[in-house]
């Protein structure tokens, strides 16, 4: 299939700029009033332009919103029959790629992306006097709006921001000051390169810890490209890894039922009843239209059905601040169930032979080995040639026995498949 766990995406060439075009138009087919948008890449243009110049070709009317997050193109399209964001999300800035949404913010489901790949083989060109048009929609002040009406703040309070020059840029900065706190803001300009890999790993953010300790910082937040996503620092200066804000979210908001996905911590499973589907925040949202009332990935996707079944990076920061300004974040942290995880990735050339060879199903579903006290999943990456291996165990010694179990299979099926 075309569509990973997250879309569209590959590397900028040639062959994506024409598939922006054809996709347009076997989107545009069957809705006929559509919102596109993009992030800062400095191919989002013309792939933005591609996608519309299909839609119109096949009739449809579109609202462009330009440059604007993930979230927010999701939110915009409540109005409309279909969504599409010309986004990479955090791929590295030689990618990028096509997203389609629901008016009800999740991504196109797996029978809905099968339709549109089958619809490509296929003309949708409407005569000269049936073609449609496109006209501009301010998509960020209406969500601004939409969160300043759900979120507040008792306190003032001062938050980094890093949006690390992508799509949040546009309207995080002025959302939290908005909400009365004091920005101390880190690559929030839509330069068109990342000053920083765009993936909010605490690998790629070494400097935020100390910012956040020198200026008493309430916490910091951080964006990927497209601000789908959004990780986080605690006053002290501490990374808040994916699955303890996911617990912080559910606490504060005191919801019951959560849907993750199979690559979260099992902690989880002691602060609320869990159900857990594959990698990709569109199964997750998927599962949280029949069952759930929170959910989100480790990875940083969080995901409020009151508010949309997009993950939303720009309310999730805004959630943050709001927490900040009431409890302390960081004792929080402290009082949570706490396991050793431990992630590796490998760039391998047929991920999905390697998979194949260990018995996958699906190679982004991978396969799940576990016992009481630990697991480890091997999965092949939605968005990148890698095969990733995550590994918890309730003591370091478990982590690191899953995790070496985990390697020797993975070394096995690289054997068997004669992949590289």
């Amino acid at each position: 299939m075309l569509f990973g766990s997250s879309g569209i995406r590959r590397e900028f060439d040639p062959g994506l700029v024409d598939l922006a075009l054809q996709v347009g138009a076997a989107a545009a087919d069957g809705a006929p009033h559509v919102v596109v948008g993009r992030d800062t890449r400095t191919t989002s243009e013309l792939l933005e332009h591609c996608v519309i110049a299909g839609m119109v070709s096949a009739g449809a009317t579109v609202r462009t919103c330009g440059i604007a997050p993930t979230p927010t193109v999701a939110y915009a399209t409540r109005d409309a029959d279909a969504g599409c964001m010309i986004t990479a999300s955090h791929n590295p800035e030689s990618y990028n790629g096509v997203k389609l949404l629901n008016p009800d913010g999740s991504a196109f489901t797996r029978r809905q992306q099968a339709a549109i790949e089958d619809a490509l083989t296929k003309s949708h060109w409407v005569r000269w006097d049936e073609q449609g048009c496109a006209s501009p929609v301010d998509a960020v002040a209406a969500h601004r709006e939409a969160i300043l009406d759900k979120v507040s703040l008792s306190r003032p309070v001062t938050v980094v921001l890093d949006c690390g020059n992508g799509a949040g840029s546009v309207i995080t900065p002025d959302l939290l000051a908005g909400a009365g706190a004091t920005i101390i803001g880190l690559n929030c300009n839509v330069s068109g390169r990342f000053s920083r890999p765009s993936e909010p790993l605490e690998a790629n953010l070494p400097y935020i810890g100390e910012i956040v300790r020198k200026r008493g910082a309430a916490c910091a937040v951080v964006h990927d490209g497209d601000a789908d996503r959004m990780m986080a620092f605690d006053e002290r200066g501490r990374y808040i890894d994916g699955d303890h804000l996911l617990m912080l979210f559910a606490k504060y908001l005191d919801r019951k039922r959560v849907v993750t996905t199979v690559d979260a911590s099992m902690a989880i499973e002691e602060v609320a009843e869990v159900r857990r589907t594959p990698v990709g925040d569109s199964f997750v949202s998927e599962e949280l239209l029949s069952w759930g009332d929170f959910g989100g990935e480790a990875s940083g996707s969080w995901i409020f059905p009151g508010h949309s079944y997009c993950p939303d990076g720009v309310y999730a920061a805004a959630l943050l601040c709001e927490i900040a300004s009431e409890w302390s974040i960081a004792e929080e942290l402290d009082r949570m169930p706490r396991y050793t995880l431990l992630r590796e990735s490998y760039r391998i050339t047929s991920p999905g032979d390697v998979m194949a060879a260990m018995g996958a199903d699906e190679p982004t579903h991978g396969v799940r080995f576990g016992d009481d006290d630990g697991w480890y999943l091997i999965r092949a990456s939605g968005t990148e040639p890698k095969i990733r291996i995550t590994a918890e165990g309730k003591t370091p010694a478990k982590a690191k026995e899953m995790l070496d179990a985990g390697r020797t299979v993975l070394g096995r099926a690289k054997h068997a498949s004669g992949a590289q």
